[in-house]
């Protein structure tokens, strides 16, 4: 296994020096010049050549590249040229924030995913497995903007029991706050900051879960379909071992490697695609501020961005791989 995950290491360098040149030239070939954005529309061009020479931008992108490039081998990621501060301590500051929303999705998402999806595998050509086939597929083919928004819609602005957006710190100033903030109320037995945390938190979470929920239904019903007419299924209910025994101890047992690589995968697309939620809840997290940096071409943060979370996607694949031997003694790595 230790070969196996060094081999799969090394094989990250080449997929991280290509999503590298794809962010970098897409930044500096197809956005707006982010001096004109900073100086404003009446800038002189003497202004704005002034800055671009301040900024490095003048100078040829390969030497812009190679400039990027060191300072990810270094772990400096440069600064924003909005507001001048290190791109590495911003996403530091909210990437909490983007974890504990995607832990919260992921874990609604897998828990809703695997238990409608081994009830439709058993209950299969019954009126519970078409209505959870229609749920899965509305989840595959909704929005996720605009189920944010009718969420709001109906339990911010109709009902009012759940805030718009953002999260509030009990104790402190209304603001927008990063870390982990729910697991810490919870760790520390502050149950007001818990229940206000979980407040904020529930409507951008379900949103989010709602594609990667359809999508562990699926595979959940589609490999229960399988496994369950395997023989030592039909073996297991021949000894007359109870129905439920029979479900979760042997079918969903054996069942659990194509779920457990889909969960991982859904994970590590929450934790680098949750950028339109993010922006609907206004929550304080890596998405909303990528697309805040999109909309004023400011290349070190995007880029610096893009790469934090493609790294995080493929270390979270990795994870699931080796995870597997723990599901299944019988996988060896080579």
């Amino acid at each position: 296994m230790i070969k196996y995950t060094i081999k799969r290491l090394l094989m990250l360098i080449p997929v991280l020096f290509g999503v590298s040149i794809m962010v970098f030239l897409v930044m500096h070939v197809f956005t707006n010049d982010p001096t004109s954005i900073i100086l404003g529309q009446h800038a002189t061009t003497e202004q704005i050549a002034k800055l671009r020479e301040e900024l490095g931008l003048n100078q040829p992108l390969y030497i812009q590249y190679f400039d990027f490039l060191k300072g990810i081998v270094h772990g400096d990621l440069g600064n924003s040229l909005i507001t001048k501060t290190s791109v590495v301590k911003e996403l530091g500051s909210r990437f909490p924030a983007t974890v504990e929303l995607a832990l919260v999705s992921i874990i609604l998402a897998s828990i809703f995913g695997i238990l409608i999806g081994v009830i439709s595998a058993v209950k299969q050509n019954t009126v519970v497995d078409y209505i959870s086939m229609i749920v899965s597929l509305l989840g595959v083919s909704m929005p996720i903007f605009w189920l944010g928004l009718m969420l709001i819609v109906l339990f911010s602005v109709k009902l009012g029991i759940l805030p718009v957006a953002g999260r509030i710190q009990i104790g402190m100033e209304p603001q927008h706050i990063t870390g982990l903030y729910l697991l810490d109320s919870l760790l520390t037995g502050n149950m007001e900051a818990f229940k206000d945390a979980l407040s904020h938190i529930i409507l951008p979470a379900i949103a989010l879960a709602s594609y990667s929920t359809a999508i562990i239904t699926r595979m959940t019903r589609s490999t229960m379909l399988e496994v369950i007419r395997q023989d030592y299924v039909r073996t297991a209910r021949a000894k007359g071992i109870f129905e439920k025994t029979v479900i979760l101890s042997h079918a969903l047992r054996n069942a659990l490697i194509p779920i457990i690589t889909v969960i991982g995968l859904q994970l590590g697309s929450l934790l680098g695609g949750a950028v339109l939620t993010e922006s609907v809840f206004s929550w304080p997290g890596v998405g909303s501020y990528t697309v805040d940096a999109i909309l004023k071409s400011d290349y070190p943060v995007v880029q610096g961005s893009v790469m934090m979370l493609a790294i995080i996607f493929v270390v979270v694949n990795l994870l699931v791989d080796l995870l597997y031997a723990q599901l299944d003694p019988r996988i060896k790595y080579s």
